[in-house]
């Protein structure tokens, strides 16, 4: 009897354990994945970040991230980098709120305004940049062929290979793929109001203006707080579509934080510096991003 119970406790103690180490066994893979994809090189490029030479002439120094401060490259790819992010951001939300706010009233083909608004936002970067870049060619690019076509002089008109007009170019691209984006969370955001304030708003004798001002945009904040949000951490880190239109070039004129980075570190094998530039990228990246959060919170207390 003494035996029978001991092994039955026996039992339901081994079963015990295995429930218990059942969901870290399922769990172990995920796990193992992420500290081989993510914590290893965070930690590994830490460590480079703080090690100036090689090998075992390498020692433990601050030298990569005191050395940006005098680096003007850094500096020069930091503003255009800003630049691009406020104009672009700037355009696509003023675009997509324009957008939003007319195709959400009761259009007639609105559904299929709708779809066809949404498919610069489906084609990759990548493929984007390569029918931007045969597009914005000055000799046969179909906008120089149809600028020419309307009468216009367009030996100037070098998109990609002007210092002035390449930055701009890219920018452009830029609002073109990705104001989508920014109608459909507006336009998401404008269907969740409810009718009652409208209806308030009606019955007061407010015109359309002041609907929009007083009720539509308070109400529309935590919408747009968060496609700003998400669309500011997509700039700040650009890099396919520029790589591909115009490598940084001509010149530096449209070199980016993220493309200084990539020369820095596969051009110059100067991982360090490279690893340090990101980091402050980083940093930067999620200043932004608090300051946009904080606001949200606020918008939502109140």
């Amino acid at each position: 009897m003494m035996r029978s119970l001991g092994k039955n406790r026996s039992h339901a103690a081994t079963v015990r354990g295995r429930e218990t180490a059942l969901p870290y066994l399922l769990i172990a893979p995920t796990v193992a994945v992420l500290v081989a994809l993510s914590i290893y090189p965070l930690i590994y490029a830490v460590r480079i970040s703080l090690q100036t030479g090689s090998g075992e002439a390498a020692r433990w120094s601050l030298a990569n991230f005191t050395r940006l401060a005098s680096d003007k490259f850094f500096i020069e790819a930091l503003a255009h980098t800003f630049i691009y992010a406020v104009v672009a951001l700037t355009f696509e939300f003023l675009l997509g709120l324009g957008l939003a706010v007319l195709l959400d009233r009761p259009l007639r083909g609105r559904s299929l305004f709708r779809s066809a608004l949404l498919i610069p936002m489906m084609l990759p970067p990548v493929v984007v940049g390569v029918v931007w870049r045969l597009m914005l060619n000055p000799d046969f690019g179909a906008i120089n062929g149809t600028l020419k076509g309307a009468g216009v002089n367009t030996e100037s008109l070098t998109w990609t290979a002007s210092p002035v007009l390449a930055l701009a170019s890219v920018i452009a691209v830029d609002i073109w793929q990705w104001t989508p984006f920014m109608f459909l969370v507006l336009l998401a955001g404008l269907q969740a109001i409810p009718q009652e304030p409208y209806e308030a708003a009606i019955v007061d004798g407010s015109t359309a203006w002041q609907t929009f001002r007083y009720v539509t945009l308070p109400l529309l904040k935590p919408a747009i707080l968060i496609a700003l949000l998400l669309r500011t951490m997509d700039l700040l880190r650009v890099f396919d579509q520029i790589f591909i239109l115009t490598e940084g070039g001509p010149g530096f004129s449209t070199e980016t934080v993220s493309l200084y980075i990539y020369r820095t570190a596969f051009r110059f094998s100067d991982f360090g510096y490279a690893a340090a530039m990101s980091f402050v990228l980083l940093l930067l990246t999620n200043i932004v991003s608090v300051g946009y959060i904080r606001l949200l919170q606020k918008q939502e207390a109140a």
